[in-house]
């Protein structure tokens, strides 16, 4: 509700793509910073802290934003700075969450405890969006910052009932030297493994079109329904709902029994489904497009998880994962830093009345502001949806399940 109210506020204020792209940009940059450290971190102290403490920064930011606010001091930079601070600390958090995975489930259900996490995110996608629409309008952002709060309490407090296993040390009397000496370890691991170097180099692919595109979200459906913040919370509930749906539908199945299918029919799903949705210029087509989006997402994702988590040992997931992560978050990075000037300076102005584009593409796309947006969003998901049919011809990619032994039977 909180991500949601923001892009509504800085949208309101601006009117700028680039100042929602920077937000995301700045919440990359310091974890992109540490990443390479954060993985030794995770390996070596008590992961169930480190997502508590996550959480815990989460919310102090929030405080701080809240008082910013009712002092009538907060600016847009305040959100690139707290963001900075919350994406160092969600590095930690997260990459402690999905290395404890494999050490909490057996093998044979790491794709649905995998889409039990998106499950988790769609989930509240659902009530969300639409309910920050609608109370921006009625509590504003203070009341949407308390409600913030309140479940950061929440969440805290439901994370100190668990048990998080910690894996056994990588070797005994381990000293700073050491940790210093391992930091490229993850990313040797990846390198030496052509076939999980080439599961990340298409997820590098699939990701930085759609890290520009998602991006340019919320400026598109604004610009294209003059701010109408229940449209785009409407949407963001239909993500919600697809999500999911086929969060439900791949923990009960189980997914392909090669994960690798799963992880390029996902891409393949999102990349036509997000065609449609740049296409489209009402809710009518918006809502259903992004609905099968979303459904698809469970199917990739989860499918690419079980793979990583099946062919890394446990006690050097923290660092595998943490090399994985950065690439993906440099790519990341670059999809914020451009998706803007490229929105505001290049393709809007080559879509509005006059443009030098407006023969070849103003039939489909129209002219104006969301226009021009929409034109690229439907590149980046061109792109998307050659990314995962090229997948398939690529063998040391489409075989990688038995090019690399899981971990456990190394093991044996």
């Amino acid at each position: 509700m909180t991500n949601f109210a923001i892009e509504i506020w800085a949208w309101e204020i601006t009117g700028k793509a680039t100042t929602l792209t920077l937000v995301g940009f700045f919440s990359l940059l310091p974890s992109i910073i540490i990443t390479p450290i954060s993985g030794v971190i995770v390996d070596r102290f008590n992961r169930k802290l480190l997502m508590m403490v996550g959480d815990t920064v989460a919310v102090l930011t929030t405080i701080m934003i809240l008082l910013l606010y009712l002092t009538n001091n907060l600016q847009i930079w305040h959100f690139y700075l707290t963001g900075a601070i919350v994406g160092t600390f969600n590095q930690f958090q997260s990459l402690a969450y999905s290395s404890s995975v494999s050490l909490m489930i057996p093998k044979q259900h790491y794709t649905r405890a995998s889409s039990l996490e998106f499950m988790s995110g769609y989930g509240s996608s659902i009530i969300a969006p639409a309910l920050a629409g609608y109370l921006y309008t009625v509590i504003g952002f203070l009341g949407i910052w308390l409600i913030d709060i309140f479940t950061f309490a929440i969440a805290i407090g439901s994370l100190w009932l668990v048990s998080i296993p910690q894996p056994p040390p990588t070797t005994e009397n381990e000293t700073i030297v050491d940790i210093w000496q391992d930091l490229g370890v993850g990313w040797r691991y990846i390198n030496t493994h052509k076939s999980l170097l080439a599961l990340l180099v298409v997820n590098l692919l699939f990701w930085l079109p759609h890290d520009i595109g998602d991006s340019l979200y919320a400026p598109m459906i604004l610009s294209r329904t003059d701010n109408n913040t229940l449209v785009l919370g409407s949407l963001a509930s239909a993500a919600g709902f697809g999500g999911v749906t086929g969060a439900i539908i791949v923990s009960t199945w189980g997914g392909f029994r090669r994960k690798i299918k799963g992880v390029l029919l996902g891409m393949i799903g999102a990349g036509l489904s997000k065609i449609v949705f740049g296409l489209g210029r009402t809710p009518w087509v918006w809502i259903p497009a992004q609905f099968c989006s979303s459904f698809t997402f469970p199917l990739n994702g989860s499918s690419d998880s079980a793979i990583w988590l099946a062919k890394i040992p446990p006690n050097m997931q923290g660092r595998v994962f943490a090399a994985r992560s950065l690439i993906l978050q440099l790519a990341s990075a670059v999809g914020y830093l451009i998706a803007g000037p490229l929105a505001d300076r290049v393709f809007t102005p080559a879509l509005q009345s006059g443009g030098v584009l407006v023969g070849i593409f103003g039939g489909l796309f129209g002219t104006g502001t969301g226009a021009g947006i929409a034109l690229l969003y439907v590149i980046c998901a061109v792109c998307m949806l050659l990314v995962g049919l090229v997948g398939f011809s690529v063998r040391v990619l489409r075989d990688v399940e038995k090019i690399v032994p899981d971990h456990d039977r190394v093991a044996l």
